[in-house]
């Protein structure tokens, strides 16, 4: 084939060196790693250091430091780990350590933007300030609003259908209805929004105006992912007990009615998802790594009556797709069809209906760094939480 343009080198370059700077700190320009000194920790203003960096700026004791970037001061005890970034280099695993990370990322193609005919980005909301590392991202149904769970001082960001800030609540703290790290969050069919906490390992809900009005501590052991049910209850993950649990409360008297586990010997589940039309439930279990590799995902398809209907794991899709597969959140479409969002690709992929596992169909493979959230709208718009540019990213039919 002919050689590639100098403008197409020159972008692939900096895309190239933009994956790069991702995986070190930018003040000492050292490579981050999952543990002690070089472990990434996430400011309050949303710049993230590495944990030596955070020392050496604030010291010995316990006095400020001020952020190299826009100058905002805290404390040391403020910062909190980088959950994106301890995520994608336990993803990218070795790969990490060398100059390997944009061909681990395994950009698919040099695709030139979506694959799926007519799905183009209709907004973009957030970005840095706005949204801090964001881990999960719901719709309610009626609204159209999107409630999104982040890292920020108020940890429950909710936007309007237009893509403006209409409320943000949520307080980080330690008192009953404060957020200490928000994992996931869904909507009710009643309007409110329902958020699992890996700090205190709680699942907590509040109206949509934030007043809290339940918080449920008992018997978890780490909840994380969480969907609503068209009927208003809540299925939800808890990835240490390796079960999936069914809430059923009234939210609006603030009365839990009964929380039940329904599955049980699941391998570190996280992602659910609720299919509105048939009440399949879809499950992202994160296997543990065997030897080198620094391990995989499998998607689980179960029945409204929690039979096993369809699994798919990053080997089996390898035997359809070249690149390794990483599944970090699920969703269905109208139609059934299981969505899920894979960091090594940065794409969205379409796996079809459960009953004809597995197939491959790309629908966004461009313009995303770090996809972690995934949920349809009721007018069909794919809505994708990207951790890597802190933003909520919006497709629909043009």
């Amino acid at each position: 084939g002919s050689p590639q343009p100098a403008s197409a080198r020159r972008g692939m370059a900096a895309e190239n060196e933009a994956e790069l700077s991702l995986l070190e700190c930018r003040v000492c320009f050292e490579r981050y790693g999952p543990g002690g000194q070089r472990r990434p920790r996430n400011l309050p203003c949303g710049h993230v250091l590495c944990q030596a960096c955070v020392g050496a700026l604030s010291g010995s004791g316990s006095r400020g430091l001020e952020c190299p970037f826009c100058r905002r001061a805290c404390r040391a005890a403020e910062t909190s780990d980088c959950l994106p970034l301890l995520q994608l280099l336990e993803v990218l695993g070795p790969a990490a350590g060398g100059g390997g990370v944009p061909s681990a990322l395994g950009r698919s193609g040099g695709a030139e933007g979506p694959l799926a005919a007519g799905l183009g980005l209709r907004l973009s909301l957030g970005g840095w300030g706005s949204l801090v590392n964001p881990t999960g991202v719901a719709a309610c149904r009626r609204s159209g609003r999107l409630a999104v769970a982040h890292d920020g001082k108020k940890r429950i960001h909710v936007f309007g259908p237009s893509g403006g800030c209409l409320w943000r609540f949520g307080e980080r703290g330690d008192a009953g209805n404060d957020i200490k790290y928000p994992l996931d969050v869904t909507v009710t069919s009643d309007g409110h929004v329902v958020v699992t906490d890996g700090g205190d390992r709680s699942v907590k809900a509040f109206d949509f105006e934030g007043r809290g009005v339940l918080a449920v501590r008992e018997g978890f052991r780490l909840p994380w992912g969480l969907d609503a049910t068209p009927e208003g209850e809540v299925i939800l993950t808890d990835s240490e007990a390796g079960a999936l649990y069914r809430l059923t409360a009234d939210f609006k008297m603030g009365r839990l009615k009964k929380c039940g586990m329904i599955r049980s010997q699941l391998v570190s589940p996280r992602g659910v998802a609720v299919c509105q039309t048939s009440g399949a439930i879809a499950v992202i279990e994160h296997l543990k790594a065997q030897g080198p590799n620094s391990g995989s995902t499998r998607v689980k398809i179960f029945s409204a009556e929690m039979d096993l209907v369809g699994q798919v794991d990053s080997f089996g899709l390898n035997l359809v797709f070249p690149s390794r597969i990483y599944a970090t959140a699920v969703a269905f479409d109208k139609e059934g069809r299981v969505i899920v969002t894979d960091v090594c690709s940065q794409a969205v992929i379409c796996l079809g209906n459960p009953k004809e596992f597995p197939i491959f169909n790309p629908l966004i493979s461009h313009g995303l760094s770090y996809p972690v959230g995934l949920t349809c709208t009721a007018n069909d718009s794919l809505v994708v939480l990207d951790s890597g540019d802190h933003s909520v990213k919006i497709y629909s039919s043009t």
